[in-house]
């Protein structure tokens, strides 16, 4: 007797049912300790970029809440002018480097340079704490391209006023770096290093700073400055106010304001 021939293919066992927590888990989710690594490299990789939550990533908005604290250190450190016009002038320059740099220069190429001086723009555009050029500009090429519709990240018709104003910062998946709109950038490895490693400038200026406020204060007691009042103002106030003159233009400039051409584009 010959035995009975089987099949090649096996015989799948019924599946036994999903366990509850994957059934509710959903798209794979970043833990917060990758998104805490994120804000210091953003080079890092993420288990999953943007895991299809809306909202704010409390994570990457705490730094901006603890900008805004510090600058409640003014009730200690006092106030001088020559804290006040550090803080002016860094405000001016650096409003400068953002309107003139990353948005005319990397985001629309309305000029030309060499390698050299586009890199110089870099690094003071980085020092606006605003991130690195690259993902400004990517970011700023997709908000031309989507304007006001679904895809803007930072519409104040699709999300509201404050969202539009500081909450998509954080929100998810707006960390990411379009590098596919900006090939022009990406070429550029001087470029993806501020943008990977964009809090270095930032540190350096807020040391910068501190040292300044301190030497001043040795140097000139007169002046009645100190390295404390210095970091407040010269970095904290300055940023934060700056900030928030660059939000404007997502929030009111959405809002308020005439069509000056023949453009859907609000």
């Amino acid at each position: 007797m010959t035995a009975p021939q089987t099949s090649s293919t096996p015989v799948a066992s019924p599946a036994a049912p999903a366990p509850a927590s994957a059934r509710q888990a959903g798209p794979t989710k970043t833990r917060w300790w990758h998104r805490l690594r994120r804000l210091i490299d953003s080079g890092a990789t993420l288990e999953a970029e943007h895991d299809g939550r809306k909202g704010i990533d409390w994570v990457r908005m705490a730094p901006v809440i603890g900008m805004h604290l510090m600058c409640f250190g003014v009730i200690w450190v006092g106030v001088s002018w020559v804290a006040v016009g550090v803080a002016v002038a860094l405000y001016v320059i650096r409003m400068f480097a953002i309107t003139a740099f990353y948005h005319r220069y990397f985001s629309h190429r309305s000029f030309k340079t060499n390698r050299f001086w586009q890199f110089c723009f870099g690094v003071l555009g980085n020092s606006a704490v605003q991130r690195g050029p690259i993902w400004w500009a990517a970011t700023h090429r997709h908000h031309h391209r989507f304007s006001d519709q679904p895809e803007d990240s930072h519409s104040p018709v699709q999300d509201g006023f404050w969202y539009s104003h500081i909450g998509w910062v954080a929100a998810y998946g707006t960390g990411r770096t379009r590098s596919e709109s900006v090939p022009d950038l990406m070429k550029f490895p001087e470029l993806r290093f501020l943008d990977r490693f964009h809090v270095l400038v930032p540190i350096l200026l807020a040391v910068g700073c501190w040292f300044l406020g301190g030497w001043l204060g040795e140097a000139y007691p007169h002046l009645g400055t100190s390295a404390g009042q210095m970091l407040i103002w010269g970095f904290f106030i300055s940023t934060v106010v700056l900030a928030h003159g660059t939000f404007t233009i997502n929030s009111l400039s959405h809002l308020f304001g005439k069509r000056r051409y023949a453009t859907t584009d609000d």
